[in-house]
């Protein structure tokens, strides 16, 4: 894997930041590392780019310990913060430039041309920074990050602030770059995580909730219902549909429809319970909850 926290803490005098918290994330996934203002997602990633050391436990990346190994961690980091810390009076090339001469990389050049194409910021690359666009802004902090060609990229609220259109630009961006390199990415956009993460970690009030593959986080709600949108061909009492086997509670829609919830699939005893009562099933539908939903309940 390219990222190993094992039972990391930090504290701020007698708060704790994050609490014994555990995570893997493997080489080539998209991780998104969600939870409310102040659950300790800045904290966990300035401790993986060396910025903090812990207090307890540890983390790594590429199998070398962040509090031993912070030199080296950070070549092969690429790091884009919160607050993304540009100087405005430079033109994108000349920043790019010094960032390069930092990393001390040869054949500048062609690197630099490289990541600007990667980017998009052809058209902008001759202007100073202080005149982007926030999006533009944000590209420029990508490209510095992705600078000395990190295996690992960790991003904090790389969208906050953006237009919609300029949302869509910046994921599209992280999602081509993830075919390449693992990428940690913290954000409060949860359709951002559904759209492009392989991984989802939830933290609250510093501990980890949640930590599941995108397509095994419904089994984390913290709602063990499953609830099943179904339509008859007739009005069917709500009393007279409770006696389904299995069934925990039903609400009317209107218009014959109806939604059931159960701790089990009853889709197969709603057939049954149609067949015997010489009712016509015109639909079923299993309603699965959206990220929104499951992170709500977990972090409320």
């Amino acid at each position: 894997m390219s990222i190993k926290v094992s039972n990391l803490t930090k504290k701020y005098g007698n708060q704790k930041a994050i609490d014994q918290i555990s995570f893997e994330i493997n080489t080539g996934e998209i991780a998104g590392f969600i939870g409310p203002n102040g659950a300790g997602k800045s904290t966990t990633m300035k401790i993986l780019t060396g910025y903090l050391p812990a207090t307890e436990g540890e983390a790594f990346v590429n199998g070398l310990n962040t509090l031993d190994n912070s030199i080296q961690i950070r070549k092969q980091i690429g790091y884009l913060p919160e607050h993304n810390p540009l100087y405005p009076e430079m033109f994108v090339k000349e920043y790019l430039e010094y960032s390069a001469g930092i990393y001390k990389i040869k054949a500048t050049k062609k690197i630099i041309d490289d990541v600007i194409e990667l980017t998009g910021l052809g058209r902008e690359q001759s202007k100073k920074i202080g005149a982007l666009s926030k999006g533009y802004r944000q590209r420029v902090g990508l490209a510095q990050a992705l600078i000395h060609n990190p295996s690992v990229l960790i991003l904090d609220e790389p969208t906050t602030g953006l237009d919609p259109n300029q949302i869509i630009e910046i994921r599209n961006m992280i999602s081509e770059i993830g075919k390449q390199k693992t990428v940690m990415l913290s954000t409060h956009i949860m359709q951002e995580v559904e759209a492009i993460c392989d991984r989802i970690i939830i933290i609250k009030e510093g501990k980890i909730v949640a930590n599941e593959q995108r397509g095994n986080i419904q089994n984390v709600s913290a709602q063990k219902f499953m609830s099943f949108v179904v339509e008859f061909d007739q009005d069917v009492e709500i009393f007279e549909l409770e006696k389904i086997t299995e069934i925990d509670k039903v609400l009317a829609l209107g218009e014959n429809k109806y939604i059931m919830q159960s701790k089990v699939d009853i889709r197969k005893n709603i057939f049954n319970y149609a067949v015997q009562n010489q009712i016509v099933v015109l639909s079923m539908q299993k309603q699965e909850k959206t990220l929104e939903q499951i992170f709500q309940e977990l972090t409320k």
